[in-house]
């Protein structure tokens, strides 16, 4: 076993510990689900940056950096904006509503404005949309065994979920929160010091910066390849309705905390966006023949810096492949648990049970990712599919409802079938998109927001004339 495995798997026990440590002071859901609603700007800044800085901004991002150059921005940058959307005008609204109705998931938050049967549709199309999101960050983590120790993919993703289902299980959100901020810490630092010495190794700036051949759009900022700006309409979305996003901020101590944190978050977003990118391209000086781009991250951080570095920016890639994983495993439990077994399965379900149920589905949904992540083989296939399906099928629902009050059940429903349909039948028509110019993802949005609206209108005329 050589050094730097040993060093990361002891990293790897130490958040673990502090995890479990953080957990024995979960006494209940408030705290499971939602921090007790005690989380200042900034450590809710720190469990949400952490939480978005997954596999897709670093190992994608860098594979993206690799394949396609500086375009590969758009992928982490739009998250960034769907963030800051988030924290000047969701964000905020969201958890006032949530404090004064006592909601803790978003799907308490579907009931409250629709009902039931918007919130059990919604909590069973996600619960398994999401999995394909804990398959990405899985499948980044075996990346970095398999570069590091040559281990198989398989074992790769058995391990980070094994580690990512103890400290979860045992505290929820809390647990998260503090373990996201040591994740934070170690992430931040691992990237400002592996980036500028990356790219030295590589040969400067100059050697990044040269267009490979073949590919004339490589430094092209807009568009290039699968990446550039279109990408705003599969990320952004997500990150402004995602539930485990919105849930974190449910825990926010107050209105002033969600928006200061979350702004934070959105800003360090649209920085860090460069960083990743920046890896990969060094990564194609490096190693120009990389079968696969996913191995980018990984192979530029052993060969290209000092060992010691390296090592930190493994552990910091590792850092964000976990913390993202939690708050995703967060979605999955509170969606089973809150969404459909307390709700529709036994609605008298003490405090205890509900929490005992939540703790099984994490450990059900992080089985279920491992299998999907030994099945899939990209980064990028898996959680594109997941933004995807979350922006159309929760973005109008959410939005509409904190700005209409008189739509209900019919328009939610309506909002989310048009969307997902869209989308689906769309990504599959072969030779290119549905209707030209629009991406599968913008014209799920659209017909979602088409359907609602005029479901709506047509509810108003029919009762205007009874």
């Amino acid at each position: 076993m050589n050094g730097t495995l040993v060093a990361l798997l002891g990293y790897v026990v130490l958040i673990t510990v502090i995890g479990l440590a953080i957990g024995r002071r979960v006494s209940g859901t408030s705290d499971f689900f939602v921090a007790g609603r005690s989380m200042g700007p900034g450590l809710l800044f720190a469990t949400l940056l952490a939480a978005n800085i997954g596999a897709g901004s670093t190992v994608g991002a860098a594979s993206l950096g690799y394949r396609d150059g500086i375009a590969a921005w758009w992928w982490v940058g739009s998250a960034g904006i769907g963030t800051l959307v988030l924290a000047g005008w969701l964000g905020p609204r969201l958890w006032r509503i949530a404090k004064d109705a006592g909601l803790l998931t978003v799907g308490d938050y579907l009931e409250h404005r629709y009902g039931p049967s918007v919130r059990a549709s919604v909590a069973l199309l996600l619960w398994f949309v999401t999995l394909a999101s804990l398959a990405g960050q899985l499948i980044a983590m075996a990346k970095i065994l398999e570069v590091v120790a040559g281990a198989p993919e398989w074992l790769g993703a058995v391990a980070g979920g094994a580690v990512m289902m103890v400290y979860f299980v045992a505290g929820g959100l809390l647990s998260s929160a503090w373990v996201n901020l040591v994740q934070l810490v170690v992430l931040m630092a691992g990237f400002a010091l592996a980036v500028p010495l990356a790219v030295a190794g590589a040969g400067g700036l100059d050697a990044i910066l040269q267009v490979p051949e073949g590919s004339p759009e490589y430094l092209d900022f807009w568009s290039s390849g699968g990446s550039g700006w279109p990408l705003i309409f599969i990320v952004a979305p997500a990150f402004v309705v995602s539930p485990g996003i919105l849930q974190k901020t449910f825990g926010g101590v107050d209105e002033a905390a969600v928006r200061k944190g979350v702004t934070a978050c959105g800003l360090v977003l649209l920085v860090f966006a460069f960083l990743p990118p920046a890896l990969g391209m060094a990564a194609r000086v490096v190693a120009p023949g990389l079968e696969n781009p996913d191995l980018a991250l990984p192979t530029v951080l052993l060969q290209a810096v000092p060992p010691a570095v390296g090592l930190l920016g493994l552990a910091a890639v590792l850092s964000a492949e976990i913390s993202s994983a939690d708050a995703i495993l967060f979605m999955l439990a509170t969606s089973l648990s809150k969404d459909l077994y307390k709700r529709f399965v036994n609605p008298e379900a003490s405090d205890e049970l509900v929490l005992r149920v939540a703790r099984i589905a994490a450990v059900v949904g992080g089985g279920l990712a491992v299998a999907l992540a030994v099945a899939l083989s990209s980064v990028i296939q898996a959680l594109t599919v997941f933004y995807a399906l979350l922006g159309v099928s929760l973005f109008v629902p959410v939005v509409a409802g904190i700005y209409t009050r008189r739509p209900g059940v019919p328009e939610a429903l309506a909002a989310v079938g048009a969307g997902v349909s869209a989308l689906v039948v769309s990504a599959l028509v072969p030779g290119g998109p549905l209707v030209p110019g629009l991406t599968p993802v913008a014209l799920g949005l659209i017909l979602s927001a088409l359907a609602y609206g005029v479901w709506a209108f047509a509810r108003t005329r029919r009762s205007g004339r009874l």
